[in-house]
This record gives structure tokens, sequence and C-alpha cells, in this order.
């Protein structure tokens, strides 16, 4: 089955799970409100099992619940199957607070696939998802290959979801099995972005020779590229202080232009043509309102340019630039 078409912006789910801080049931159903409500509505929506131990899937559903199927396209992710916690064992939240009394386990089995995949429908509340992920793999991939992939290819054939692919942070290993399987769509996380490249060294290539769609997450490389400041997060941790110089001379040289930095960075992957959409989290009406207005915020191509000029993006890169981007972005 052919990709479903994708809106250019969509809402990453984690946060609705208490990523890093806990939120409450109401802010929840407020941010998926709000993502329908937006001028240009956010309806592709991303979630998984490992978000809050099932907690991200279960808020969102409630929060869809009522809405018309046909309105939005939902992605979910297998790999890591959730289970009941034993007599005296306690969870753990990866980064996520107040999780439920669950744990994930690695199953890559046909059955443990197909099974995690129906917990998610329950806990969503749907009888169907348009796209299905493989979570987290590099670890794994002699189970991916041998049953994992096979087991969500057959829910494929079988019409339970319209396409399957991967979806983790590591391109080299996407490109990778992009070039080995018959992948649809991958979601990859922080490695083409304003300040990191190496999906476009690796796996950018291979997916438009493919036809493979590419849906991009971590544009903001875990907060460096929305708020540079002292203390602030590259890929899950303190950035170094290079790049977050780095970072300070790109805002300045878009301040020049009228452009923030958080809109620079969700237009510019879509400087590739495999590039299909941006899935950006948000934990309150607020960010999601923010991350719409980001993304249409009108970026003149001289910005581009003397992002070029001054060394701050490299030369043979793509640009964003309006003549080759799709009408009204």
């Amino acid at each position: 089955m052919p990709v479903p078409a994708l809106p250019r912006l969509g809402l990453g789910c984690a946060p609705l799970a208490n990523l890093y801080r806990a939120i409450t049931d109401e802010e929840a159903e407020a941010t998926v409100a709000a993502a329908f409500e937006a001028g240009r509505p956010l309806t592709y929506l991303d979630t998984a099992p490992h978000y809050g131990l099932g907690r991200s899937e279960e808020r969102l559903g409630r929060a869809l619940a009522g809405r018309d199927r046909a309105s939005y396209v939902l992605s979910t992710k297998v790999g890591r199957r959730l289970r009941d916690l034993g007599p005296g064992e306690l969870p753990d939240g990866q980064g996520f607070a107040d999780v439920p009394d669950r744990a994930r386990v690695w199953d890559f089995t046909a059955d443990g696939i197909r099974a995690t995949l129906e917990g998610s429908l329950e806990r969503l509340g749907v009888d169907a998802v348009d796209i299905v992920y493989l979570h987290d793999v590099e670890n794994h991939l002699p189970d991916v290959y041998a049953t994992g992939f096979p087991a969500l290819a057959d829910l494929r054939d079988q019409g339970m979801v319209k396409a399957i692919g991967f979806g983790m942070n590591h391109s080299d290993v996407l490109a990778r099995l992009v070039a080995d399987l018959d992948v649809d769509v991958v979601l990859c996380a922080g490695r083409w972005t304003l300040l990191e490249r190496t999906a476009y060294d690796d796996l950018l290539p291979v997916c438009e020779r493919r036809g493979t769609k590419v849906v991009v997450g971590g544009v903001y490389n875990s907060g460096l590229l929305a708020d540079p400041k002292p203390g602030a997060h590259y890929d899950y941790a303190a950035a170094p202080q290079e790049l977050l110089d780095r970072a300070l001379r790109m805002a300045a040289v878009c301040g020049e232009f009228g452009v923030p930095l958080r809109a620079a960075a969700l237009r510019y992957p879509f400087a590739h043509p495999s590039v299909v959409s941006a899935v950006v989290g948000a934990a309150n009406p607020d960010e999601v309102r923010d991350n719409t207005a980001m993304f249409h915020h009108d970026i003149p191509d001289a910005m581009w340019h003397a992002l070029v000029e001054r060394g701050l993006l490299d030369k043979d890169v793509p640009l964003p630039l309006a003549a080759t981007l799709p009408a009204g972005e």
C-alpha cells in the first residue's frame, strides 16, 4: 500500500506521556485538541507503547474519541511489548514521570509483534493505525531480519496497516534497513537538522533511490535549536560548547532576517525531496500553536544563502528555497 498522505507538520506524542515532567490528563487532551484546531491542523499524530509505558497511547486515545477516523493519520511502534509488573517489581520510566505499573519487553516474534499492535489499538481506541514503525531496533538486527520485519510485512499484506518502516536516531542503521528491505517510510530523529547532516550522507540517498518516504523528528536536536543557551541539551545530553556557539551564530544570522531559529530548524529538513513530514512534540496548547506559527513563518531565500556564506551550513547541502517547496509551504 502507498504511504498515506501526511501533513507536513505532525504532533509527536511523547510529551503527552509525562516526558521529563508530569502533565495532567486535561493538559494532554487540550494539546491534542489544539493540534486539530490550528489554522493548518497537525493531523498526523505519532505515538508508541514506549512513551510512558502506554500512557501516551491511552491519553491520545481519549483525546481522539469521537473524532472522524478519516480526519487524521496515526502511527505507533512495535518491538517493545508491554506487560504488567510482577510482585516486587518497580516500573522503569526511562525519562517518563509517573508511569503505570508496566514493563517493556523486547519482542520481535510474530506473535509478539501482533500482540504489541493489538495492545496499542486497544489503548488508542481505534480499529487500525496507518503506519507502524519498528522502534529503536539498532541493537536487535538479527531478530528484526529473522522475524520482526517479516511479521510486520505480513500485517501490511493482510491490510491491518497501510505502511511500515523503522523509527530511530541511527541514520546509518536506517540506511542499511532501507537498502535491504521493502520499507515504506522511516522516522529519523535528530540526524537531518541545521546542526546534523549524517542522514544526508547515509540515509537520504538510499531513500531517494528506493522511493522510501522520510519523516523527520528531533528537528531541535533535543532543545539546542529551540533555545540555544548554556545548559541547553543536544542529543539528550548537555550541548558541547562548540555546538552551542554554532547554534548561537545561526540564531544571530536568522535574526538579521527576522526569522526565529525555531522556524529555520523546522523548515530546513524539507530541503530534501524524500522528507514528507516533521513531527514535533508538544506538552500544551501554546507549544502546538508556537510550532505551527514557526513552521509557517516566512523565510527569505537570502537567509539560507547567508548561513552558507558564513560557514554555518555546508556548501554541498540542499537548501529549502521557496521555489523548491510545495505550494503553500
